[in-house]
């Protein structure tokens, strides 16, 4: 099954790794994700002081949400990633992990540097909304 996600291109605009925007059409149904964070199955913190480890885990966690919500990455209209760093290289290895998880699926994102987040040794975390067809 095809997206409802449209993503738009910004020509006009500076050339980014990823949509400008993004919209899907009246009558989709949006999907309000909860910020995936990198935990193991038993709740601790997946690989301390790994940007990209713990980026992949957060697709990961995003993936499995996603899924059980009937959706997929695909699917996804806008991503929020929050890294716990104000180094810009650590927030550029995070980004790197999730932008190439999306593919050519290059949603509208935002990539924050945060100064702590809510789990112990956690160093990402990435919010996302999706849009699937009207059911």
């Amino acid at each position: 099954m095809s997206s409802a996600v449209q993503l738009i291109r910004a020509t006009a605009l500076a050339d980014a790794p990823y949509a400008y925007a993004a919209t899907a059409p009246a009558g989709s149904r949006f999907i309000f994700l909860a910020g995936a964070c990198p935990l193991n199955d038993d709740g601790t913190t997946a690989a301390p002081g790994d940007y990209a480890a713990q980026a992949a885990r957060c697709v990961q966690t995003l993936e499995a949400a996603l899924d059980v919500a009937g959706a997929n990455l695909t699917d996804v209209i806008s991503t929020r990633v929050l890294v716990a760093s104000s180094a810009q290289a650590d927030l550029v290895t995070a980004w790197d992990v999730v932008h190439a998880a999306f593919g050519d699926h290059d949603v509208p994102s935002t990539l924050l540097g945060v100064t702590v987040l809510g789990y112990d040794d956690q160093l990402v975390e990435i919010e996302a909304i999706a849009a699937v067809a009207g059911e």
